[in-house]
């Protein structure tokens, strides 16, 4: 879709660095520009703030519903609410909540979302899904085309195929998406809404470790740090024990991590396959490292 010079794109504090790279270089070919929305006291993005933000010339809002630093819930279904009232196009990064928590695109009120297969769904890495709602799809143009998605119609012209054969490509790894439709099937019939946080309390009961998870919806996704160690430090140790963690620093949420003073953070990510035994003795091995 042809984006005007100098329309905004309305982003939230707490964006991925590949999303927010990805709109600086449209900033630097297109001319948009980059409005980050504020937080409001919870942490996740102020719905309020947003609809003071907005006029005739913004074209997209783009949220990510789950960031990666933290296990911060943006209040998504409100945003889109939002976008409805002012007819502007809504995308939904769900790549870190599809396969944790249940998604309905009518209930968010979303134009595009977008997920990954590698993460809480399991599916083998390099697979994932665009969903775009059909009263937009012919309204866009992918940044490349091929024999596949369009029609070479003369020396001079082509015809992009209509619908959602436009976004694909003619050569695919069929083994991985099917690995990517079994991991659906298999992540509906064991029930989403089961996944969600068994660990944050526990930690924060803990001396010496503080929780940094924001936002009045939280997910399984746990952030923290240890008085006195370094998350890498952190992670590693709890490698050694076999129990696996990863770390967020701060150039993956420059804006939102910088705000916060952090430099890094422990991120467990809690699934429902994580027994309670397992739980426990993450919670025991962490208070050993106090």
């Amino acid at each position: 879709m042809a984006v005007p010079e100098r329309n905004p794109c309305h982003i939230p504090k707490a964006e991925y660095h590949s999303n927010y790279i990805v709109y600086l270089q449209a900033q630097k070919r297109l001319g948009i520009t980059i409005e980050a929305v504020p937080n409001d006291e919870h942490g996740q993005i102020d719905v309020a703030a947003l609809r003071q933000m907005l006029d005739e010339r913004v074209r997209l809002i783009s949220i990510t519903h789950v960031p990666t630093s933290g296990g911060l819930v943006n209040p998504a279904a409100e945003i889109g609410k939002v976008a409805r009232e002012h007819g502007i196009l809504y995308l939904l990064d769900a790549c870190q909540s599809v396969g944790q928590m249940p998604i309905n695109v009518e209930t968010i009120g979303c134009d595009l979302l977008s997920a990954t297969g590698r993460k809480y769904l399991r599916a083998p890495r390099g697979t994932g899904f665009l969903y775009v709602r059909n009263a937009i799809v012919d309204q866009l143009e992918p940044l490349t085309l091929s024999g596949f998605s369009a029609e070479w119609t003369s020396p001079t012209t082509y015809h992009i195929n209509a619908g959602a054969n436009r976004f694909e490509n003619f050569e695919s790894n069929k083994a991985a998406e099917v690995g990517l439709g079994v991991s659906i099937d298999y992540a509906m019939q064991w029930g989403l809404d089961a996944i969600w946080q068994r660990v944050r309390t526990r930690l924060a009961a803990l001396p010496g470790v503080h929780v940094h998870d924001r936002g009045i919806v939280q997910c399984g996704i746990v952030t923290f740090t240890i008085e006195g160690r370094e998350p890498a430090d952190v992670q590693r140790l709890l490698n050694e024990q076999h129990i696996n963690v990863s770390t967020s620093v701060r150039k993956f949420a420059l804006l939102d991590l910088s705000e916060r003073g952090l430099e890094s953070v422990i991120r467990a990510s809690v699934h429902y396959y994580n027994s309670e035994e397992e739980v426990e003795r993450f919670v025991q091995t962490i208070d050993m490292l106090l």
